[in-house]
């Protein structure tokens, strides 16, 4: 028998009620909880921010910067490494040894458009590639 099926009904209640919350809600409830009873959250209050997560989703504002992450260079090397010296501005031989090591970040805190054109001209070298 778990915890939950022993659990009072008052205590349940406000379980159920605090796992409801919307992101705004239950900042605004560790907020007071801590003003007014000096009981800080843990983990800036991530218990309370568990709830559901499809709130917490269309909250969470747009990414606006994304890391190129190359996974794997395919069989044309040579073509992925003149391609990641062109992108990263490195030497030929730094530029062979970030593409023999992935996953390799190529480029950090790129826009969107950015990120996007660098994975499509490393993708038609024959890399591989995640936008994170």
């Amino acid at each position: 028998m778990s915890d939950a099926a022993v659990l009072e009904p008052e205590l349940k209640e406000i379980g159920d009620k605090i796992a409801n919350l919307t992101l705004k809600q239950a900042k605004a409830l560790s907020d007071y909880i801590e003003e007014a009873y000096g009981i800080k959250p843990a983990a800036g209050g991530a218990v309370m921010m568990a709830g559901p997560a499809a709130p917490a989703a269309a909250a969470a504002p747009e990414k606006t910067e994304f890391d190129v992450v190359m996974t794997g260079f395919g069989d044309k090397k040579l073509e992925v490494v003149k391609v990641v010296k062109n992108i990263t501005g490195a030497s030929l031989m730094d530029a062979k040894k970030l593409v023999e090591a992935p996953p390799a970040t190529i480029k950090q805190g790129a826009s969107k458009e950015d990120a996007e054109k660098i994975k499509k001209e490393l993708e038609a070298a024959g890399a591989t590639v995640e936008l994170k």
